[in-house]
This record gives C-alpha cells, sequence and structure tokens, in this order.
C-alpha cells in the first residue's frame, strides 16, 4: 500500500469500522492532511493492524468514549455533538484557507521558476550573444587580414608591374645578329642581362633534352652523368622556378627581343655552317659518292671485285696444309737419308778394315751421300722459307681484310651520322622556323592582352584599390568608435530592442556606478567586483605616490642643508642649478600627482555610492541561482566571501 492510497484506505477503514455514513465524513483534502508527515505511519499502523484483528469490533463506540470524557446526559451529548460539528466546520473553513494558501504558495513558486528559467535564458541568450560578437570580431579581424594581404599582395604586383613597365621603356641593344660570340663584351658594349639569363636557360633546356634522347637511344651520355627520373623532374621544376624568375625581373619586349636576338643568331651560325659544309666533296675523299639518297663506293667501279674472306681463308689453310705435307716428307727422307748414311758409314769403315781395295768406292759413294743430304737440307730450308712466307702473306691480307671491314664499318657509321645529322639540320631549321613564328605569335598576343586587358584596367584597378584601402581604413576607424554594449540588443514584445547592459543583473545602468567607472578609467563590460581590486591598485599607488612626494620633500630640505654648508663662491652656480633641475621636476612630476591625487580623491569620494551599489547586487536572488558558475577558479559566494574580508580590512 502506498502513500497515495493512503488516505482512501483511512476513510474505507473509519467507514467499516467505526460504522459512520460517508456522507458525515469530512473532505478527501482533510485526510490528506492527516496522512502527511509523522501521521502516515501512525494511520497506516492503525489501518493495518486494527483491521486485521479486529479490534474495533470487540468494543463499541460509547466505550471508545468512555475513556475520553465522562458520561453525560442526553442534552450534554447534543450540545457536545454541536460543539463538534462547528468545530469541525471551523477546521473545514481552516483546511480550505490552508489549502487556497498552499495553492497560491505553489502558483507563487511556479512563477518563480518561471522567472529563473527567463532569466536563465536571457543569461544564456547574452553569453550567445557575447560569442557571437566575439566570433563576429574574430571575423572582422581574419578578414581585416585577409583584405590587407590582398592589398599588399595587389601592391607589390603593382609594384612589380612598374617596375617591368619602367624597365621596358628602356630600349635594349643587343648588337649585331651575325656575330655569335657569346663573349660579354661586344662593339656595343656589354651585354645585357636579359640576353644573357634567356641564352643560359635555352642551353640549360636544350642539354635537358639533349640528356632525354640519349636515355630514350640508350646511348652513353657525352657528360658522363645519368640523371634519374627524379633528378629529371628535379631538374625541370628547377627550370621553371628559374623560367618564373625571369619572367618576373624582366619585361615581356625585353625577353622577346632577347629571343629574337639569339634565335637570329642561331640562324646565322646554322647558316655559316650549311655553307661551309660540302658533302660531294667528303664523301668523294672517303671514295664514295652520293647519288639519289645513296651512297655509292668508287672502289667498285675502278678496280677488280675483291675475292670473298672466306676464299681468301681456304687458299691460305690450302697452301698451309700443302708446304706442311711436303715438309713431313722430306722430313721422313732426310731420317732415311741420315741412316742409310750412318750404315753406309759403317760398312766403308768396316771394308776399310778389311781391305783398301774396296775403301775408294765407298768413299766415293758416302760422298755422294753427304752431298745428296746436304741438297734435300737445303731444299728442306727453302721449303721453310716459302712456308713462312706463305704465312707472313695469309696474315698480311689477313690484316688487310680486317683493315677493310674496319674502313666499312667507320664507312657505314659515317653514312650514318650524316643522315642523322641531316635529319637534325632540318629540325633545327624547322624548330626555328616554328619558334619564330611562335614568338612572333606570343610577342603580338601579349602585346594586345596588355593593351586590350591590362591597361584599360590599369586605372580601374588603383581606384578600386583605393577604394577598398579608405573602406578599410574608414570601417577601422567607425569599428574603433562602436560600442559593443550597444550592438548587444535584445527583442522585447516581438518589436522593442532594448540593450543587454540594461537587462543584466549587474547593474551596468546605475548611474552611480557608471560615474565611479568614468572616475576611475574602468570599462563598462567588466565585472562590478573588480572595482575593488582597482580603487585598492589605485589607492596603493597614491600611496607610493605620496611616498615619493615625501621623499622629495626629504631631497628638498637635504639639499637645503647641503647648499646652506657649500661656500660662498659656488652658491649661486648651485642655486641656479638646483632651481633648474627643482623646475624640471615640478614640470614632470607635479601634473602627474595632481592628476592622481584628484582621481583618488573623486574615487574615495565614490567609495559609499560604490559600496551601496555592490551591496544592492549582492542582495539580489540572482546571485543564488548561479551556484555553478565559477570566474578566476572561485564561485559566486567565494567571491562575495572574499569582497566582504576585503572590505572589512580596509575598514
Amino acid at each position: 500500500m502506498g502513500d497515495k492510497d493512503l488516505p482512501q484506505v483511512l476513510k474505507r477503514w473509519i467507514v467499516e469500522e467505526l460504522e459512520l455514513p460517508a456522507r458525515d465524513l469530512p473532505p478527501d483534502s482533510y485526510f490528506r492532511t492527516l496522512c502527511l508527515g509523522q501521521g502516515a505511519d501512525i494511520w497506516k499502523y492503525i489501518t493495518r493492524h486494527v483491521y486485521n484483528e479486529g479490534l474495533t469490533r470487540s468494543c463499541n463506540l460509547p466505550a471508545c468514549w468512555s475513556y475520553i470524557s465522562p458520561p453525560v446526559d442526553g442534552d450534554s451529548a447534543v450540545a457536545r455533538r454541536r460543539a463538534l460539528t462547528r468545530e469541525i466546520e471551523e477546521l473545514r473553513a481552516e483546511l480550505v484557507e490552508l489549502d487556497a494558501q498552499i495553492e497560491q504558495s505553489q502558483a507563487e513558486l511556479c512563477s518563480d521558476d518561471r522567472a529563473v528559467g527567463q532569466c536563465w535564458d536571457h543569461c544564456s541568450e547574452a553569453r550567445r550573444r557575447r560569442v557571437l560578437l566575439q566570433a563576429m570580431g574574430v571575423r572582422c579581424a581574419q578578414e581585416r587580414h585577409s583584405l590587407w594581404q590582398d592589398r599588399r599582395r595587389i601592391s607589390g604586383h603593382c609594384q612589380a608591374l612598374a617596375e617591368l613597365a619602367r624597365k621596358a621603356e628602356v630600349e635594349l641593344v643587343f648588337g649585331d645578329p651575325s656575330d655569335s660570340s657569346t663573349d660579354s663584351l661586344g662593339s656595343t658594349g656589354p651585354e645585357p642581362q636579359a640576353l644573357r639569363e634567356v641564352r643560359e636557360l635555352c642551353e640549360d633546356r636544350l642539354q635537358f633534352f639533349w640528356t632525354l634522347l640519349e636515355s630514350e637511344l640508350k646511348a652513353a651520355p657525352l657528360s658522363g652523368v645519368h640523371l634519374s627520373q627524379e633528378e629529371r623532374s628535379a631538374v625541370f621544376q628547377r627550370w621553371l622556378s628559374s623560367v618564373e624568375d625571369l619572367m618576373r625581373t624582366h619585361p615581356p619586349s625585353h625577353l622577346l627581343a632577347a629571343l629574337q636576338h639569339l634565335a637570329s643568331r642561331q640562324q646565322g651560325a646554322l647558316q655559316e655552317k650549311l655553307e661551309q659544309l660540302d658533302l660531294s666533296r667528303d664523301v668523294a675523299a672517303l671514295g664514295f659518292r652520293y647519288e639519289s639518297d645513296h651512297l655509292l663506293d668508287l672502289s667498285k667501279e675502278t678496280a677488280a671485285p675483291l675475292p670473298s674472306v672466306r676464299l681468301l681463308l681456304q687458299e691460305a689453310w690450302e697452301t698451309v696444309e700443302r708446304c706442311q705435307v711436303q715438309l713431313a716428307a722430306m722430313r721422313a727422307q732426310d731420317r732415311q737419308q741420315s741412316a742409310l748414311l750412318q750404315a753406309r758409314k759403317s760398312e766403308a769403315f768396316q771394308a776399310a778394315c778389311a781391305g783398301d781395295a774396296q775403301v775408294e768406292p765407298l768413299l766415293r759413294a758416302a760422298l755422294e751421300l753427304e752431298l745428296q743430304l746436304a741438297m734435300e737440307t737445303a731444299l728442306r730450308d727453302s721449303l721453310q722459307r716459302q712456308g713462312e712466307a706463305l704465312e707472313q702473306g695469309a696474315r698480311s691480307r689477313k690484316e688487310a681484310l680486317l683493315a677493310l671491314q674496319a674502313k666499312r664499318q667507320n664507312i657505314m657509321d659515317f653514312r650514318q651520322l650524316v643522315d642523322r645529322k641531316q635529319e637534325q639540320i632540318r629540325s633545327l631549321i624547322k624548330g626555328n622556323s616554328t619558334a619564330k613564328s611562335e614568338l612572333s605569335r606570343v610577342h603580338a598576343e601579349v602585346r594586345r592582352f596588355v593593351q586590350e586587358k591590362l591597361q584599360r584596367h590599369q586605372g580601374a584597378v588603383e581606384r578600386e584599390a583605393g577604394a577598398l584601402h579608405s573602406a578599410v581604413s574608414q570601417e577601422v576607424r567607425q569599428a574603433a568608435g562602436v560600442s559593443l554594449d550597444e550592438l548587444d540588443r535584445r527583442l522585447l514584445d516581438g518589436v522593442q530592442r532594448v540593450p543587454a547592459r540594461k537587462l543584466s543583473v549587474h547593474r551596468l545602468d546605475c548611474p552611480a556606478l557608471r560615474r565611479v567607472s568614468d572616475g576611475l578609467g574602468f570599462a563598462l563590460y567588466k565585472a562590478p567586483e573588480q572595482l575593488m581590486p582597482l580603487a585598492v591598485s589605485m589607492q596603493l599607488e597614491l600611496r607610493f605616490l605620496r611616498r615619493l612626494l615625501q621623499l622629495h620633500t626629504t631631497c628638498m630640505q637635504h639639499r637645503d642643508q647641503q647648499v646652506a654648508l657649500l661656500p660662498a663662491q659656488d652658491m649661486e652656480a648651485m642655486l641656479q642649478r638646483v632651481r633648474t633641475e627643482d623646475q624640471a621636476r615640478v614640470r614632470d612630476l607635479l601634473p602627474r600627482v595632481r592628476l592622481l591625487s584628484q582621481r583618488s580623491a573623486q574615487c574615495l569620494g565614490y567609495g559609499a555610492e560604490v559600496k551601496r551599489a555592490i551591496s544592492h547586487w549582492w542582495e539580489q536572488p540572482g546571485q543564488f541561482v548561479l551556484p555553478d558558475q565559477r570566474r578566476g577558479g572561485l564561485t559566486l559566494q567565494q567571491w562575495l566571501e572574499r569582497w566582504r574580508l576585503a572590505a572589512k580590512g580596509l575598514q
């Protein structure tokens, strides 16, 4: 059973247990009043235990009343009943009045809650508006900064254009285009800087293209340095940066004139090389003839056709084989003759030993054999010499063949080189013509663009830049004079816009607070609780200035004493110097001391009004609805306590 159902349970228990009619019972509000507070537990216990145990049924109502009052007769019972009825009516009236008061208090609490909610909404709106104003201020500062940067960039661009226009008025002299020398000093003077930089950029570009061509042809670079893809990208970006710097530092007319001068110089150099080049003479000197885009060998027309290398090698090998076979046969015959001679010698020696008659024919035969051996030896030597001569001839012919092959390869390489050079010359001539026409077209387009676009808008751009500068300066001056309090307004009743400072709990529109703030130089957007620290700091500064004044007075007295002790001859000079120093100090310090004294006196005069205004603000009920707000790490009550301690310390 809950507390909400207790009045109904109590009413039902009275009807059932006490046997009272329902129409004679008091209203439900009376039972709710009985069940408030500690009475709820008491009636809950009675309704549970008395109802369940049936104690009420065991005793009658008159017996219960006998414990309360002594027995009376019938008239007294009627009078008592009437008195009880009147008391019941009075109690009902009091209950109705209490219910009305409770309802009125609840209505007041609801209205107070609504007022607090509205105040909180106003505070939240003020906070949001303050944040919006701060954001708007930051946005204005950013836009002002961006406008200032744009103006500075435009002014820098205008200055650069003016500098280029001033440089464009100077006419450059590049000298004779036919002179292809790269010396800095010519017939008319030093080389212009624009021409030198343009030539360097063109040379870098040509070197870059030559490197790309070598990488595409997979040829060894002439410089011995191979560039990777990243290095090529870096070189290209550096070249683009150099071109941009050149475009910013030199006018377009000078650059176009320099390009035309370089083109004419290159064209003259190519023309000289073409005049000096005689392909027919050079090809004829090499033994060839150039006819219908082909090279013809003149040696084939004047001499018999040379045998092939294979045929020459076969003949040489056959000759060498014959010589080797003959040499082997002669060596075998020589060995046979040597063996036969040795046998004959031994036989002759034996015959000589046998008899002298038989020695002479044997000696003659031995002599003949020796002569034949000498002849065979001479023949063998001649054959060896012939073999060596044949080997030498074959070697010389092989060397001549290799030389002819190398010469033929050189001629073919020279032919390819001549074809490549001719193709390069044609491409250079075509590229030169294309570049010259492109330069002329670009020069005309640049001149037309400058005349049609830039010069036409130059005055408008200058006027617009001046107007923007004036507008920014005017907005800055106007923004300095605009009050943020006047911008922060609230819309009341859908029509009226009231400044938020008039609706603030700080009572910034209080005349006394405004006079005190004006006297102390205190900004209105700051919290009023900062007035006391400001007054204390100004009072300390006043004390410090008074101390300085006292020290100054003491120093003056000490100076007078020291002056009195000086000799008579230096008195006038010292007095004059002292007067000068005194006048300077009075002129520098006295106005400031007077101003500070006046402000301090004015602040002290406004002290009572400040205390009254601030105490009035602290006593407002709005301060108790902000318990969770912190400023400077302290809550409102902590600031109040600090304020009281500071006020007590000042007193």
